[in-house]
């Protein structure tokens, strides 16, 4: 490819609305431009990047046995609505209507689609397993979409779907996806880390996270300092540590604390640490209203709270409900005569002498105590896990970073497959629900994703995987006959090597071609000068370490190819 053929308009300045790295380098890159809030036009830079991601994940997963299809974007309603996610999905779900005023929605995930096509294509065991995947856009209304691609509204993705007849091949077809997504990740040039994740509204017994490792990710990762244990921050357990508090119980007294309804205004006008006060939190849940402890210097985690409690839906009281239960206003519940189930994180069982709302405005409980003053119903971890906390695998500690999602995979079981009545019949002729697991891989996000694990402040560095170019060929003077004949004769040996190559024969500055070659991040610069010409050499510059060499003129496409050879197969 010539530049001057090239839609590549790169940019100076940084765009004021990007706030990451990715984002930043992706405009000025010329890879992106911005339709509307969360909705972005690739350009052939960008293309090709997202062309060589979806290139991986087919050869892996059609190396894995799954088969490739194509599904449509708008969907009947009639199908969410037999799953039960209709009304389940909330406002990130884009609802439109057709011209018969027939509801639809603009698929943001396909399992309802793929249990469909399931259920009138699959008749028996024979046909089992399954696994069909598709690459295709998607949509999700979100309330406040940022980070360029990283969280669009509008975004490619990879969604496979497993089918199989017992929870064992389900199992296996999990874990073949597992390994999968380990290759795509290795051969995308990442360093990334899969973890135990929440399965939210897809539902499901339980699901990874694959994680790209980069501080500015938004997502939390919570890993052990000695084993393998790693989740993300939803779903991460905290060892049972229960800590006996060696000292006598007091009376219980009531205090006057008026208008102090936050933690850290109790401990302050009381004049005790966090760890000493006991949060009373109330929650609503499709089964009632329900109380969770947390100890004062810790936080509530709902995800695991929802789980222990088997509900589907569970949110924060309201302020009239918690009046009602508590008969005091927000800030002042307690314990102590509270009239609904009751569950504690662990690190409250061992609490003695502790401080909790008195159940009525401008007052708490001192000296609170388990057993003598109230009765929890259930003791769980509950609560979100933090730096140092104990390992619940191993007498390690748990550790938190950052990380950037770009792969999900859930083991689904029957959940869509009985709602839709998917089933298929055994050897003995009997109807069974197939066994269902999902997959799924953010296109856009993983190249974003890339690009925030590698860059400089020059631009970005691609992992010669995913590169739009393996090798730039910059000749420094376009008005010199001879330099021109030794850009255009490399360009021409190489494209016959099969090297994806691209030329620079714009009529610009030096400066102005180098700085354009750092952003855009290709990992082989054959710069082709005056002096080395003169000399039958030209300058070889490998992007990542910025080392350069000289090689002459018959050696330079060997040489170039073995690099790209060899950093391929390092990927």
């Amino acid at each position: 490819m010539r530049y001057t053929q090239l839609l590549m308009p790169t940019l100076r300045e940084e765009p004021a609305e990007a706030e990451v790295v990715s984002h930043k380098l992706m405009l000025r890159a010329g890879m992106i431009r911005k339709l509307a809030a969360g909705i972005y036009t690739f350009l052939p830079l960008g293309v090709r990047v997202m062309q060589k991601v979806e290139r991986i994940i087919r050869e892996e997963m059609n190396k894995a046995g799954a088969l490739e299809v194509l599904m449509p974007c708008i969907l009947p309603a009639e199908l969410w609505k037999e799953s039960g996610r209709w009304d389940q999905y909330g406002r990130e779900l884009l609802r439109i209507k057709d011209r018969h005023e027939r509801d639809y929605c603009f698929g943001p995930t396909h399992e309802e689609v793929i249990t469909d096509l399931a259920r009138r294509e699959i008749r028996s065991y024979r046909q089992l397993p399954l696994n069909l995947y598709q690459i295709q856009t998607k949509f999700r209304d979100e309330v406040r979409p940022r980070f360029g691609v990283m969280r669009a509204r509008e975004f490619i993705m990879k969604d496979a779907y497993s089918f199989d007849a017992d929870e064992e091949g389900a199992e296996r077809s999990y874990w073949r996806m597992y390994e999968a997504y380990t290759r795509i990740f290795q051969r995308c040039g990442l360093k990334f880390r899969a973890v135990e994740a929440d399965t939210g509204l897809i539902g499901g017994s339980f699901s990874h996270e694959f994680m790209v490792l980069a501080d500015t990710g938004e997502d939390v990762i919570v890993s052990c300092s000695q084993c393998d244990y790693a989740a993300n921050l939803e779903r991460a357990e905290v060892g049972k540590v229960v800590e006996e508090v060696d000292e006598r119980m007091k009376d219980l007294q009531k205090v006057r604390t008026p208008e102090r309804k936050s933690v850290e205004e109790v401990f302050e006008f009381l004049g005790v640490p966090p760890q000493r006060l006991v949060k009373t939190l109330i929650f609503k849940t499709e089964k009632g209203v329900i109380a969770a402890l947390v100890r004062g210097d810790h936080e509530i985690n709902e995800a695991k709270l929802r789980r222990h409690m088997g509900v589907a839906q569970l949110q924060m009281a309201a302020d009239e409900v918690i009046a009602d239960v508590t008969h005091a206003p927000k800030g002042f519940a307690g314990p102590v005569g509270l009239e609904v189930k009751l569950v504690a994180d662990y690190a409250v069982e061992g609490m003695k002498n502790f401080v909790t709302g008195a159940n009525e405005p401008d007052a708490h409980l001192i000296n609170v105590n388990l057993g003598r003053d109230f009765q929890v119903d259930e003791f769980a971890d509950i609560r979100l896990a933090k730096d140092g906390d104990p390992c619940p695998r191993c007498p390690g500690r748990l550790q938190v970073s950052k990380g950037i999602e770009v792969g999900h995979i859930f083991k689904l079981g029957t959940k869509y497959s009985k709602a839709m009545g998917a089933t298929y019949l055994d050897p003995k002729g009997r109807e069974k629900p197939l066994v269902m697991g999902c997959y799924g891989i953010g296109v856009g996000r993983t190249v974003a994703a890339a690009i925030e694990q590698n860059h400089d402040e020059d631009g970005i560095i691609f992992p010669m995987s995913i590169a739009p170019f393996h090798v730039l060929i910059l000749p420094v003077n376009n008005k010199d006959v001879r330099i021109m004949k030794v850009a255009e004769d490399l360009y021409l040996v190489l494209q016959q090597r099969g090297v994806e190559v691209l030329l620079d024969d714009r009529d610009e500055r030096a400066g102005v071609k180098f700085k354009d070659a750092d952003l855009i991040g290709i990992p082989l610069r054959l710069t082709v000068g005056e002096k080395n010409v003169g000399v039958g050499k030209v300058e070889i510059r490998i992007r990542r370490s910025g080392e350069v060499m000289l090689a002459s003129l018959g050696e330079a496409p060997e040489v170039v190819m073995e690099m790209i050879s060899a950093e391929l197969r390092d990927d």
